[in-house]
């Protein structure tokens, strides 16, 4: 690994060196242990604790297959698929490596004892399998988190619709949060140049949902004008949907949880704001039933601060604490654009708001490759910006999914694999110099 780490910060080793590097027998990586699935078995989620159940074990590197690519990681970062993964909730993810196994002998290299966790990263490519022409050893890359076989025909028009879709790194091994990492060739983007190793994995897997959910017309199909309500704005979701929103030309409406946390939209340029926390907003009366003044005292705080308007779309993702109020507010016509459901899956609303006044409830998961490619050009533009507040080394990758899992967190928290510290990687300073507030924005919340 050494080899490696010393040919990718020297900056200058011509490209074609990296095909002969010598690749390590195993690799250090972040794992769940099969073994261990029961460990928190009797408590409440809010008592599981990723530290005690993300290890990081030396594993073999896997065999490259066709349309395969090995690579590097310098950097990666956690998402909640993570926490889903190190909490063993809602299922143990092991079931997912158990039935890709069973797909063909190819796929039978991730059904292990471990699971190597981890949906994002940046890093090089070491080595390609056959039939792999676009990508060569030595480019510097990030990767999208969609991994699909397409051999059957519903796949092709949209990748998502593949019936053998997955998300790399949580239903399938060898994932980022881990000196090396195998990805199939098409989930390979081009590493923006202006941001570091650590910056340029944060976006991945949540701009690209952002992107899907709000822009893309397999999502909520935003519009210029439109007003967007979006849920959790300073969050990893959030966060990017506040600027997709605020590029597009529409009117956000942030929701936010503390006033440090509106200071942040507020610096990204957003004016409507609302503090869930000061406005004490209770959604539930009790475990089992909602309470629907508080969805008309929360509409009516959406229209002052709109001049009487109603969202056109909800960026939805808590889920169930917050559902009937997305679908009560949205305006007739409007779209609910729904992932993820990080405070409960099972959702309840009054479907009288939803069926008599036309509204539509758009289920929206990851991005296809296209979709995922044009998010990546924003952040490669310097139209969309990484929202990362802190970084770990990988040894600490408990102690960061602790951190999203209990929600203490902003932005994105980002994983430090085999870069040596942050900072490297920036190939183009001067575009860097001009946006480096915006990149910045989040550090140290």
């Amino acid at each position: 690994m050494k080899d490696i780490i010393e040919a990718i910060l020297a900056n200058d080793t011509p490209q074609d060196d990296f095909a002969t590097l010598p690749i390590p027998e195993f690799y250090r990586g972040m794992v769940v242990r099969k073994d261990e699935m029961g460990m928190f078995e009797g408590l409440p989620s809010t008592g599981k604790d990723p530290r005690r159940s993300l290890h990081l074990d030396e594993v073999a590197t896997p065999e490259l297959g066709p349309g395969e690519a090995l690579i590097a990681v310098m950097a990666s970062s956690v998402n909640y698929n993570t926490v889903w993964t190190s909490i063993f909730e809602p299922v143990s993810t092991f079931g997912f490596l158990e039935r890709y196994g069973r797909l063909s002998p190819l796929t039978k290299r991730h059904d292990r004892p471990y699971h190597v966790v981890g949906s994002d990263l940046s890093g090089v490519v070491l080595r390609t399998g056959p039939g792999v022409h676009v990508w060569k050893p030595g480019a510097e890359v990030v990767a999208h988190c969609l991994s699909v076989e397409l051999e059957r025909p519903e796949g092709h028009d949209d990748t998502m619709l593949d019936p053998e879709q997955r998300i790399w790194g949580f239903e399938t091994n060898f994932g980022g949060l881990a000196e090396l990492a195998l990805v199939k060739a098409n989930q390979l983007m081009p590493k923006p140049d202006h941001l570091t190793w650590e910056e340029a994995a944060a976006p991945g897997l949540v701009n690209s949902t952002a992107y899907r959910q709000l822009v893309s017309h397999n999502g909520a199909q935003m519009k210029q004008g439109d007003v967007v309500l979006i849920w959790g704005a300073s969050g990893g979701l959030g966060s990017y949907a506040t600027q997709m929103a605020l590029n597009g030309g529409a009117i956000p409406v942030c929701v936010v949880s503390s006033e440090r946390k509106a200071e942040i939209v507020r610096s990204m340029g957003a004016e409507l704001i609302i503090d869930r926390a000061a406005e004490d907003y209770r959604f539930w009366k009790d475990e089992n039933t909602q309470d629907p003044k508080e969805w008309q005292r929360f509409g009516k705080k959406i229209r002052e601060l709109t001049g009487g308007e109603d969202p056109d779309i909800v960026f939805e993702h808590p889920g169930r604490e917050t559902f009937g109020a997305s679908v009560y507010v949205t305006r007739k016509g409007g779209t609910i654009a729904t992932c993820a459901s990080t405070s409960g899956f099972m959702h309840s609303y009054d479907n009288r708001y939803l069926w008599m006044s036309l509204k539509s409830i758009v289920g929206s998961h990851f991005a296809n490759y296209r979709e995922a490619w044009e998010a990546n050009r924003l952040i490669a533009k310097g139209l969309v910006h990484p929202t990362l507040s802190k970084v770990y080394p990988l040894a600490e990758t408990g102690q960061a999914a602790q951190d999203v899992h209990r929600n203490i967190h902003q932005g994105k928290v980002g994983v430090l694999c085999l870069a040596p510290e942050e900072g490297l990687g920036v190939r183009d300073p001067g575009m860097r110099a001009t946006h480096l507030d915006a990149i910045n924005r989040f550090r140290g919340v």
